[in-house]
């Protein structure tokens, strides 16, 4: 998207319309008699120089799509004013009949008129402040009462509920619009993009982290190209009810990589004028599926600007550029995105945290699961991270069998009903050993929060380092330890030697951990974390857990082993950290603790 802060490349970017009015799309949509259904059937051929979206066929209202824009994620910041209208949730609290972009307010309003005017869509925006959600059934504004979900260069990252929420309403049969810009157009300065926060979502959304849509963002800045359509006279979003599509324009923007090993499903319906056409690289605008979703991709918000808006915005009218065919495109994958299997239900799904769990070898444990469950049909329940012997009912969710294994294990249960939303809950069991009557209960790190003054009795190897705020802040108090993030050829440790007394159940060792990292792979484990547990002699007795470049999130995650299998013994806890030669990887530990009970 061009932007005032942008560099000259941008500001060279003007549009001639050669009298074109910016109405364009909007008067070859017709009119709709006011409290009428649905658009009238005929329709003016479209006579202008500039391509111009037509009329699709009129439906009743009883065929609505449902259609969600969203204002959460600083789509406004700067210059950017990718709304369809000021009045929010509903546009047509600002005109109830819209003829033209100017009767709503937004850079997006063209876009949103030509929907409303076809009487066939129902729009609302979720605006600043909400959260997006997926089942809760007492929310107006939740996924599941949409088919489609507009997010047009989100500037503020996605929280970890958020991205799990979108994936669900996808996996369930809702359509998702993304909107990209180029890499370095962070709006709002707070450290992430567009690019940065699409690909977060691709590769930290909890539900499928491994390329679940099988295409990836590329973190380019191309300043201008008119890529063009590939030939495919069956496709919908090429040839849909609006018009057809033959090409976009490009105006500071990015392409996407697809992987149709990730995801067959993965289509590149536009390409860079510049370069091969129908491969996996250089694709501007991709579809792609996932469960019983639909979701859409492009690679510039230029595209979409209407060239109206709030004042005080610098805007560029990329609808109507004649370079593309941008409103059919816009308008066809709407269309196409709602029209799938659809992401709306009519309730959702809440499973009751147990809270944490304990057990012993050899004892018959059980646990009943509840959930609430407004959605009317039947639950079914699943769990992964059991400990070893037990098993969950999926009809009833009683959780029941005898530990085999002494450990700590985190455990997650999901609950689902049959028309489709679900819930998940996570907590931890610990199976101990046996006995613990001469246990004292105790927490035996030293200095485990870093919070001394001093590392001691840690000891740090390699260039780790106590760290206070800055760009790695604690997750408690002031101190942490950095790992790595050095974007070279290293290796950093953290480590304590402690002794594990006999007589207790549990010696539950926790801490803390933050991973962010400038790698972009979706696949490939760069950057590495060991957490190892060693004897006197520095042999590594076990591996409590590895963690990678693919780990990377936003904020800290909790981790928790049970090292009662030591008692006895003189153990060393280490946290090895290991960088290759390039794009940095920052582990980031706090609040440690190794508690017996």
């Amino acid at each position: 998207m061009i932007n005032a802060r942008m560099s000259a490349g941008r500001d060279g970017y003007r549009r001639a319309l050669a009298g074109l009015a910016a109405t364009a799309v909007l008067a070859a949509l017709g009119t709709v008699a006011a409290g009428h259904p649905a658009v009238a059937a005929a329709q003016a051929p479209a006579a202008q120089a500039a391509p111009t979206a037509k009329t699709p066929a009129a439906t009743t209202a009883s065929a609505q799509h449902r259609v969600l824009f969203d204002n959460t994620k600083a789509e406004t910041a700067g210059n950017a004013d990718w709304i369809i209208s000021t009045s929010q949730p509903d546009p047509l609290a600002e005109n109830a009949n819209p003829q033209t972009e100017s009767d709503w307010t937004g850079a997006l309003s063209a876009w949103g008129v030509a929907l409303q005017k076809t009487g066939r869509y129902s729009l609302k925006t979720l605006p600043a402040g909400n959260t997006i959600s997926y089942g809760n059934a007492s929310n107006p504004l939740d996924l599941s009462n949409f088919d489609t979900f507009v997010v047009d260069e989100p500037n503020s990252q996605m929280s970890a509920a958020e991205k799990s929420a979108l994936m669900l309403f996808v996996q369930n049969g809702g359509g998702l619009f993304l909107i990209s810009d180029h890499t370095g157009s962070d709006r709002n300065n707070d450290g992430w993009d567009s690019p940065k926060i699409i690909n977060d979502l691709l590769t930290n959304n909890g539900v499928d982290n491994t390329d679940p849509f099988g295409f990836s963002v590329d973190l380019k800045n191309i300043v201008t190209d008119n890529p063009r359509a590939v030939s495919d006279a069956s496709n919908p979003v090429l040839n849909g009810p609006f018009g057809t599509v033959t090409g976009s324009i490009l105006r500071n923007g990015t392409t996407f990589t697809l992987n149709p090993a990730d995801n067959p499903a993965v289509k590149g319906l536009l390409y860079l004028s510049t370069g091969a056409s129908g491969g996996n690289t250089n694709a501007f605008f991709v579809t792609s599926g996932f469960g019983k979703g639909r979701v859409a991709i492009w690679g510039d918000s230029s595209t979409v600007d209407d060239g109206t808006g709030q004042s005080g915005n610098t805007l560029y009218d990329g609808w109507d550029d004649p370079a593309g065919t941008d409103a059919a495109l816009a308008l066809n994958a709407t269309e196409w995105l709602s029209t799938g299997s659809g992401g709306g239900t009519t309730g959702g799904v809440s499973v009751t945290t147990p809270g944490a769990q304990s057990a012993t070898v050899g004892t018959a444990a059980s646990l009943q699961l509840a959930a609430s469950d407004t959605a009317g049909g039947t639950l079914s329940w699943t769990a992964s991270g059991l400990p070893a012997g037990l098993s969950v009912n999926s009809a009833t969710g009683l959780i029941s069998g005898t530990p085999t294994t002494a450990g700590s294990y985190n455990v997650t249960v999901t609950a689902t009903d049959s028309s489709g939303p679900s819930g998940s809950a996570a907590f931890t069991w610990t199976v101990g050993t046996g006995g613990g009557s001469g246990c004292t209960p105790a927490q035996l790190l030293g200095n485990p929060g870093f919070e001394s003054g001093s590392a001691a009795p840690w000891t740090l190897g390699g260039s780790a380092r106590l760290n206070s705020g800055g760009t790695e802040p604690a997750h408690s108090g002031s101190e942490d330890v950095w790992l790595d993030g050095h974007g070279s050829a290293h290796t950093d440790t953290l480590a304590q030697t402690v002794t594990v007394p006999t007589g207790c159940t549990n010696a539950t060792f926790s801490y803390w951990l933050h991973v962010d990292t400038a790698e972009t792979s979706t696949s490939k484990a760069y950057d590495t974390l060991s957490v190892q547990v060693l004897n006197s002699s520095g042999t590594v007795l076990s591996t409590l857990a590895s963690y990678s470049n693919l780990n990377a999130g936003a904020g800290y995650v909790q981790h928790s082993f049970n090292l009662a299998a030591y008692a006895g013994q003189t153990v060393t806890l280490k946290f090895s950290g290991t960088e290759d030669y390039t794009k940095q990887t920052s582990f980031v530990v706090d609040d440690t603790a190794l508690n017996l009970s």
